[in-house]
Formats: structure tokens, sequence, C-alpha cells
């Protein structure tokens, strides 16, 4: 038995409970976990953005030690420290073919798969495929990315969805040159991780935007160069700032409708606009089709940062090594498993940025 934040239901209070986790497989492995972030995507399970099957466990962000692996495991060993990869490609489909692991056809959808655990006899399902709120899980071996020694276990918990994503976004999406300027609107994980994706990719200036003097700490803490309040008039304060042209690139990491509006208009003609935050199916973006043609911009969404965790960890494990990203400043609250409903409750209210679960040393 081990213990896990469950949900039970859309809205219902968290509960840690004991699960009983299956048997390791031939190609499975089990994971003692050290740690786990809290994502937005981990709200969205419960909150109605989406419709995963119950009972749940929660979390999909996490690293910890390999403890047991399966007959035809070869790609970690017992005491491995691993990350895990909630988009774990199957390498068969025609997006895998395409070198696009991100849009893998067997992630697509699967926000609850069955995790082989069970509570009170009843079947439990993991969030993303993970289930990552727990202290220990088994997964099939692609869904762990072996973590170089380099890189600290609590933190590297974070390369397991925001790191990749916001980075990735930036690097892989965008791949913003030395010198462009860039907006990033949210700076919860994601959007500070997007921050420092565009510090490391030596872009010029670096234009965060959120609400509260918190977030202004934590964004120029993460490389921006300026900081400005959410505005309607956002899009103008842009211009000021590059030249009355509009930013190279921007970054919406939010998932709203009106940000990723502000976002587009806060492009420069012929930039680019990503968006990288995760929306609501009802909440539509309008253009006409005068100012598509006269601008020229490009709209286009980012996946997992378009990212490949077996390629994409070890050099960010590098760039933590020589201390050029310190994904610390990432992390403003450490909780237990007993803390997730207050996460969500900072979360909701825009405070802060990760809180990262503690779970085994």
């Amino acid at each position: 038995m081990v213990k896990a934040v469950v949900a039970t239901e859309p809205d219902a209070p968290l509960q840690i409970r004991d699960i009983e986790l299956p048997p390791v497989g031939p190609g499975d492995v089990r994971v003692r976990v050290a740690a786990a972030g809290v994502c937005h995507s981990d709200l969205s399970m419960i909150n109605g953005t989406l419709a995963p099957k119950f009972p749940l466990v929660l979390g999909h962000e996490a690293a910890g030690t390999v403890a047991e692996a399966g007959a035809d495991v070869t790609k970690v060993r017992p005491g491995d420290r691993v990350v895990l990869n909630w988009a774990a490609a199957c390498g068969e489909c025609w997006f895998c073919g395409q070198d696009e692991p991100w849009l893998c056809s067997a992630v697509e959808g699967a926000v609850s798969p069955p995790s082989g655990a069970t509570l009170d006899g009843e079947d439990v399902y993991a969030c993303m495929g993970v289930g990552g709120f727990a202290e220990a899980l088994v997964v099939p071996e692609r869904s762990v990315v072996p973590l170089p020694a380099s890189a600290p276990l609590d933190l590297g918990a974070l390369l397991g969805c925001a790191v990749l994503t916001g980075i990735g976004a930036v690097r892989n999406t965008a791949r913003v040159r030395e010198g462009q300027s860039v907006l990033v609107i949210g700076l919860g994980g994601i959007g500070l991780s997007a921050v420092m994706g565009a510090r490391l990719a030596g872009a010029g200036t670096v234009i965060a935007v959120d609400r509260g003097t918190e977030k202004e700490v934590l964004a120029r803490a993460a490389g921006a160069t300026h900081y400005l309040e959410g505005d309607p008039k956002l899009a103008k304060q842009v211009r000021a700032l590059t030249d009355g042209r509009g930013a190279d690139h921007a970054f919406e990491c939010v998932g709203k409708a009106d940000l990723i509006r502000t976002a587009w208009q806060s492009v420069r003609r012929g930039g680019q606009c990503t968006v990288v935050g995760v929306g609501a199916r009802d909440d539509a973006v309008t253009f006409n089709a005068l100012e598509l043609f006269h601008f020229n911009r490009r709209l286009t969404s980012s996946v997992y940062g378009s990212s490949d965790p077996d390629r994409d960890v070890p050099p960010l494990a590098a760039e933590i090594e020589a201390g050029r990203l310190d994904l610390a400043t990432l992390v403003t609250h450490r909780i237990g498993l007993d803390g997730v409903a207050a996460a969500f409750d900072r979360m909701r209210a825009g405070q802060g940025a990760r809180s990262l679960i503690e779970i085994t040393p």
C-alpha cells in the first residue's frame, strides 16, 4: 500500500488514501516518488476543464528513484534517478515517424488511463498516465527518463512538465533567436520557464506580464528585463518597449481567449504568437480576414514545448550544472501531500509559481 492524493469526483474534497499498486510487469518500472510539482493541468482534472475518469490519482510532473525494474527493462535499473514522462510516445504511430512525439496518437486525449492500481478493490486511474501525487507508482519503461546526477532530484520533477513546456516553447516551437524581443503573458511555472528560455536563447528584451508585485520579483529573477501589469492597453505598452513595432515573439501561457488576442496584437508584423496555455472549448478567439493578411503574423500552439524528453532532459540538466538554469526560482511553496488543496487555492487566486510536493528523501 502507498499513500496518494485521490479525487473521487469533480470539485469534491481531495483525499489522501492508501492504494494498492499493481505488480511490476516485464516492461514496467516501479518508482519511489521524491517530489512532484502541482501544475494547472492537475487542477483542470477536477474543475470541469477536462473530463477524466474517477477515482483519479492526481499529478503528472514528478521525479524519483527506481525501486524495481521488470525483466525486459533496459533503460534504467534499481537506484537510478528518473523524471516521469506524462507524454510517453509509442514510437510507432505516424506522428512519431515524423519525429513529432509530442503529438503521438497514443497520448492524444489520454487524460486518465487506468493505472493498474486499486482503491478498496476498485480500479484507479492515473492523471496523464502518471498519477505522481503518490509515494510510489508503476509505469511502463517508456514513461521514465533518466535524470543526470547533475540535476537535483527534487527540482528535477519540474523537468517533467513546466520546464520542458516553457523552455521548449521558446527553443523548439518558436525558435527564438539571439537579440529578438519576447513577451510572456502568465507567470505560473510554465510562463516563468518561458522567461528562462528566452534568457537562455539570448533574447534582448524580455517582457513579462501578470498581476502583483510578487510576480514581478519572480519574473526578474527568471530573467525578464521588463515587467508589466495586465492592462487593456498592453499591446500599446509592448510597442513602446520595442521601438514601436511590437514583440518578435509572444507566448500566452494562461489559455484565455482575451489574453491570446492581446498576445497576438502585441506582436509585430511578421512576428509569431505562440499559445502555450490550455484553454476551454467554449472560449472562442476571433480574427478578421484583413488583419490575418495585413499583419502577416504566425499563430501557433506549443504542445509540451514540442519536446522529446529523452532528447531534451539531458541538455537542460547540463544547463543546471553550468549554473545557467536555476529551477529553484520556479518554486514558491514546498508542501506535503496534504498541501495540494491549498496549492490549488493559490493557483485559482493567481498567487505564487510552482508548489513542490516533497514526498521522500
